[in-house]
């Protein structure tokens, strides 16, 4: 009874069940949820439809599939060795590397198969190209510039992929065993020559120096012997002034002053006990006493 019973209404709902079974598909079907970090590619009837963003979307269900799942993260490729002749024909293996993303899911799925061997291929050839155009010297001084010159060409080269090169990178520059040992010479050649020349500059220096310091020192006994004249200029004015103004008398006190100074000088002597003078001498000494008395 209770089988019938549930028959019975079963197939008086049958509709409505399949109707609410087919909005559920059809919910399931048209509403896609894509991941913040990748862009769905959709196609209709086998054509490209829409690109789908990361979020919420909705499609036409049973019209619309999904074809392609596409990851928008920022990659690496595997490092790559490439043999390069420089202009000056060394020969270098280059250690090279490149970061992209894809910006465009819908050009790299439709014009391009394999992503990765097309960049790595395209980096390869514009590594050669960029090194034949460079001596060795500069490659290795110049390899920021070597770098942005390599990134710029890859992104106009597969600008039509619809990728973005973030980044790329020159790892390594390897030389053979040869070309190594000549610059190690090179290297200490360069090495010896600056040290000869830091040595000759050292001794320039030197002299410079030297020649200064006598010049400094003449300038100075120079301005000594200006000082000393100027002082010896200056007491003879005075003296001159002292005569001009007392007459003779001062100029004989000045005289017999400076004679009594030098016999104290030489009585004082410790090398000399004896002092044996002329006559004269007495008598100017004398007469020197007799005048400093009077004048005091």
């Amino acid at each position: 009874m209770t089988e019938d019973l549930f028959l019975d209404l079963l197939s008086a709902n049958l509709l409505y069940l399949l109707l609410f079974l087919l909005i559920v598909i059809v919910i399931v079907k048209g509403v896609k949820i894509v991941p913040q970090s990748e862009q769905h590619v959709v196609e209709r009837f086998g054509r490209l439809n829409s690109v789908l963003a990361p979020g919420i979307n909705i499609i036409v269900p049973f019209l619309d599939v999904i074809a392609h799942k596409i990851s928008i993260l920022e990659r690496q490729l595997p490092t790559a060795s490439q043999d390069a002749i420089t202009k000056d024909n060394v020969l270098v293996q280059v250690d090279s590397s490149v970061f992209y993303r894809i910006v465009q899911p819908e050009k790299t799925v439709y014009r391009i198969r394999d992503i990765d061997g097309a960049i790595a291929t395209t980096v390869a050839g514009i590594v050669r190209a960029e090194m034949g155009k460079m001596d060795l010297d500069e490659v290795q001084s110049n390899r920021s510039q070597l770098i942005q010159t390599i990134k710029a060409t890859v992104e106009d080269a597969v600008d039509n992929w619809g990728i973005e090169v973030t980044r790329a990178e020159i790892l390594d520059v390897n030389l053979d065993q040869a070309t190594r040992d000549a610059m190690l010479q090179q290297l200490n050649a360069e090495r010896a020559r600056r040290a000869q020349v830091t040595e000759a500059e050292g001794s320039k220096r030197a002299v410079e120096l030297n020649a200064d310091a006598e010049l400094y020192a003449a300038e100075q006994i120079a301005k000594a012997r200006r000082i000393s004249a100027d002082a010896e200029a200056y007491a003879t004015s005075v003296v001159a002034q002292a005569i001009a103004d007392n007459g003779l008398e001062a100029a004989q006190y000045q005289v017999a002053l400076k004679q009594v100074e030098a016999l104290n000088k030489l009585g004082s002597s410790p090398g000399s006990s004896t002092i044996v003078v002329p006559a004269n001498a007495l008598e100017a000494f004398g007469d020197a006493f007799k005048m400093l008395k009077g004048r005091g």
